[in-house]
């Protein structure tokens, strides 16, 4: 957390099923928090990466989000944007950009 201001961690067993559900409800409350917000597992919930690129757009600010996971989302129907010029994706020493 070298850069992020603030962390999500999806995965966190005590939370898991709270953040689950508070992405399907509420996802914005997810993403509140000092920025760069860092979100690891993100897939866990891809109906976050909307809520992201919506957020994006509302704030006007670049660097708002770092996104880590070890795989892609399982059901990408649920993504309905593509987060062009919104998302930036990069890859690490092991793995391609997605």
């Amino acid at each position: 957390m070298q850069i992020a201001k603030s962390l999500l961690r999806m995965d966190n067993p005590e939370q898991l099923q709270q953040n689950l559900n508070m992405a399907q409800l509420n996802p914005s409350r997810l993403l509140s928090g000092y920025t760069p917000r860092l979100i690891d597992e993100w897939q866990l919930a891809p109906k976050l990466w909307d809520a992201m690129r919506y957020e994006i757009d509302r704030r006007s600010e670049p660097g708002q989000f770092i996104l880590t996971g070890s795989s892609v989302p399982p059901d990408a129907s649920e993504i309905l944007h593509s987060g062009d010029r919104e998302i930036c994706l990069v890859g690490n020493a092991d793995h391609e950009p997605v």
